[in-house]
């Protein structure tokens, strides 16, 4: 299964204040950037079952020309069901502990429910509130992907790929968080972790694959040839290999011959992990697979639990 939460948290640690920015610019705007303390595992306990939670983001920030503290909590969630009530625990953990102002978040990603979440925990009597908890919010699934189109944000290029989407768009989305990553001046390692995050939430089928490859096609070639940078580390891997074959068989075929065994020499030893040993007619029909499909299988794997995926995954391709 995905790890959507480890994933999240990657995305947002990485570019913590280009997501603050991104959408929440008048916090951003106080923040001194400088002295920026990220706190390694929080843990909460519940003690009524005891189950023990650890906190996605916690930072220790300070106010710009300031000599006071504050805390920025990040809570990424899929499902939102009780959610309220444990980001107040958290709060009241935090605040209760560090004894500094703390600044709540909430990042939902899960495609339902559609309405607006709610963005407090309040406890009321007869007689009045005697709690009113809130907390900023960013719900994705209500998020219209092509409002961020133009924000060259690391954070907007690949949370597009979790926003509103229709059907039909999915292809036309995949290419702008990649063009935007084009337009970034940032680092390769960090353009990565964009790419995968990308992959993970976009991953085409042979359909929307082949509208992919018909748009990419439109793009001026040197804006498309800095797109084309942003494939799977199996792909690069192989190419260097294909380069070398090239000597002796050609370039051109060996290129295509080691951009294969390159994605097949890292995509094989995962399925094991993943799946098991594979019997030998099995590991021949995925030898068989096109450079395309073994792409594909690379992003697919990461839900496969048992054999039987890989069977399906390959039956619904006619291998």
């Amino acid at each position: 299964m995905i790890d959507h939460d480890g994933l999240f948290k990657k995305l947002l640690t990485t570019f913590f204040v280009e997501f603050l920015a991104l959408f929440f610019p008048q916090m951003r705007g106080e923040l001194d950037e400088g002295a920026l303390h990220f706190l390694d595992k929080e843990f909460f306990t519940d003690l009524a079952t005891g189950e023990r939670r650890e906190a996605d983001i916690v930072v220790q920030a300070k106010f710009r020309q300031q000599d006071s503290f504050f805390i920025i909590n990040i809570e990424n969630q899929g499902d939102p069901r009780d959610f309220n009530q444990r980001l107040f625990f958290y709060f009241a953990h935090l605040y209760q502990k560090f004894r500094l102002p703390v600044y709540p978040i909430a990042v939902f990603y899960g495609k339902a429910p559609k309405q607006q979440l709610a963005d407090f925990h309040r406890m009321e009597f007869a007689d009045g509130v005697v709690l009113d908890f809130r907390f900023r919010v960013v719900q994705l699934n209500r998020l219209n992907w092509r409002d961020f189109v133009r924000h060259k944000n690391p954070v907007a290029s690949a949370l597009m790929a979790r926003m509103k989407i229709a059907p039909a768009e999915r292809p036309f989305v995949k290419l702008e968080c990649l063009r935007l990553m084009a337009s970034l001046k940032i680092d390769r390692a960090r353009l990565k972790l964009i790419s995968v995050f990308v992959d993970t939430y976009l991953n085409l089928t042979a359909e929307e694959e082949q509208i992919f490859q018909a748009e990419l096609a439109k793009i001026e070639p040197r804006k498309k040839e800095k797109i084309m940078e942003f494939t799977t580390s199996w792909e690069r891997q192989g190419i260097e290999k294909g380069i070398k074959q090239g000597v002796k068989q050609g370039v051109k075929q060996g290129v295509k011959q080691g951009k294969q065994e390159g994605a097949l020499k890292l995509i094989l030893p995962q399925l094991k992990r993943r799946v098991g040993t594979l019997t030998p007619a099995l590991r021949k029909r995925v030898e068989r697979l096109s450079l395309a499909q073994l792409e594909r299988l690379g992003v697919a794997l990461l839900d496969f639990s048992d054999l039987t995926d890989l069977t399906d995954w390959l039956a619904r391709r006619d291998v």
